[in-house]
């Protein structure tokens, strides 16, 4: 792990936030996952309350995930590199995301390195995806969801699918950061594809 003022050379940047809204796993995963691609340089930032999901959901402690990232800022490092545009990144993961963090970015309101780093992907127009994590949603959920669509960024709640009928939480963790992946544009030619409908077996004729 590289502190706040040191970067490692990559090709490519991608930011990591992890919030306090619950799925914590999928912010440790997807670390870990980053982490095994060469030539990519994670940049994390851990919220307060998501150090209590990380004990609660995983029994991680905030410096074992610190220790999965190449590069970590402080929540209030307003002056981290991340915050500035002219810092060259390649977009950013908040997973998960929680509504207050989801109602910072919509609103611009950039009040933590978080919300900051998600204001600059935007206005940078690099790809952000937030992977919201909250139900049932309320009016101001949605609109705020509909602001940041509006703004350029990606909703994406981290939804399990059945279709390739997971035998684990493990897998539907990994078969949904497989799509982040996707999204990220980083490549993930083991991901298992979509092959196909089945058709139904005709019952035999009496």
């Amino acid at each position: 792990m590289a502190d706040s003022g040191q970067s490692v050379a990559a090709a490519r940047r991608i930011v990591v936030g992890i919030t306090g809204a619950t799925g914590a796993v999928y912010g440790v995963r997807l670390l870990q996952r980053l982490g095994a691609v060469p030539g990519v340089e994670t940049h994390l930032v851990v919220s307060d309350a998501a150090s209590l999901t990380l004990h609660q959901e995983v029994g991680m402690q905030k410096r074992d995930v610190e220790a999965l990232a190449h590069v970590v800022h402080k929540n209030r490092e307003i002056g981290a590199t991340i915050a500035s545009g002219s810092f060259q990144t390649d977009g950013m993961v908040i997973a998960p995301c929680s509504m207050k963090t989801l109602a910072a970015v919509a609103h611009g309101l950039a009040d933590n390195l978080v919300s900051r780093a998600a204001d600059v992907v935007l206005k940078e127009r690099r790809r952000l995806i937030l992977m919201v994590r909250e139900t049932p949603l309320n009016l101001a959920h949605l609109r705020n969801m509909t602001a940041v669509t509006e703004m350029g960024g990606i909703v994406f709640p981290p939804l399990p699918s059945f279709y390739q009928r997971p035998a684990s939480i493990d897998e539907m963790v990994d078969h949904t950061l497989d799509r982040v992946l996707d999204l990220l544009g980083i490549d993930n030619a083991a991901a298992p594809r979509w092959p196909g409908m089945r058709s139904i077996p005709e019952a035999p004729a009496n």
